[in-house]
């Protein structure tokens, strides 16, 4: 699996930094690619957060949201995948100023 980086060069929504791709290169995911995946500035400037796929509905009024990749049990796997992305976020900011 390789994490995609997709740079928010509109700045729109204010504090999202960049959108995140998962894509397979093996097994029977070979070929195709998991989005939604966002990279957002924290509120509070320390740090980063990843947010993950979900559908949002309403309920009476109230609009609510359906993760759509949950743990089947380590319910650390998030952590993990999360940790990958901003990993490979910080690998993108670091050739960009390369480049620059």
């Amino acid at each position: 699996m390789v994490v995609k980086i997709v740079p928010n060069e509109k700045g729109n929504p204010p504090g999202k930094l960049a959108d995140a791709e998962l894509h397979f290169s093996d097994g029977a995911l070979d070929g195709l690619k998991l989005i939604g995946f966002g990279i957002w500035e924290r509120r509070n400037g320390a740090g980063r957060n990843v947010t993950f796929p979900a559908r949002q509905f309403t309920v009476n009024g109230e609009r609510r949201s359906f993760a759509l990749l949950r743990p089947v049990v380590d319910t650390t796997a998030q952590e993990r995948l999360r940790d990958q992305i901003l990993a490979a976020y910080r690998e993108f900011e670091e050739q960009a100023a390369v480049a620059s």
